[in-house]
């Protein structure tokens, strides 16, 4: 995983609340542990009609979406069963950050441990975000803020413990691992 300090770029926006992780990436996709490919499955049933082309009004499909890094999504974003694979969709996708006003806590915590960035903002920057579709954002981990296009900016909440893994680019086994010789030397001390 690559070290995150910020995440920056153009917006694309997905009003709907209560996306669930099945809406995400649909289960049929499920039959890999292979996190790249699934990008292109990523809002399956939404992004595409029963015959397999683009649905052009679907907001990823939408010409102003090309190259988006920031998803700004509906309250209640990744509600429903736990799969690694909906961030892993996302990532590959290129969405590197979603924002919204909540995040469902399985859904968050699998993000963080995949290098996407959950950010929840106040119900008055999310408006903002959802009126402006494409804008230019700027999300800093170090100092906890989001900044819009127009210089505002908000603070969000990220868990301690998962802030410094990811501006260290470790996973949880990585940051043990990364203590191993503490771990040895108290050991040898007791």
């Amino acid at each position: 995983m690559d070290p995150i300090r910020t995440v920056a770029g153009r917006t694309a926006v997905l009003p709907r609340a209560n996306v669930d992780t099945d809406q995400i990436i649909p289960a049929r996709f499920l039959k890999t542990t292979v996190r790249s490919g699934l990008g292109k499955s990523l809002f399956a049933d939404w992004r595409y009609d029963a015959a397999g082309t683009p649905r052009p009004e679907f907001a990823l499909n939408r010409p102003e979406a090309a190259g988006c890094t920031v998803l700004v999504a509906g309250d209640n974003f990744g509600c429903g069963s736990s799969r690694e694979h909906a961030p892993w969709a996302l990532l590959d996708f290129g969405i590197r950050a979603v924002v919204s006003t909540s995040i469902a806590d399985i859904f968050r915590s699998n993000a963080l441990k995949n290098g996407l960035l959950p950010v929840v903002v106040d119900p008055d920057t999310h408006r903002r975000l959802l009126a402006a579709p494409g804008q230019e954002v700027r999300i800093d981990l170090e100092s906890r803020t989001l900044t819009l296009a127009d210089g505002s900016s908000a603070p969000f909440p990220i868990d301690g413990f998962a802030r410094t893994c990811l501006l260290n680019g470790v996973d949880e086994l990585g940051f043990l691992l990364a203590q191993e010789e503490a771990i040895a030397s108290f050991e040898r001390s007791r």
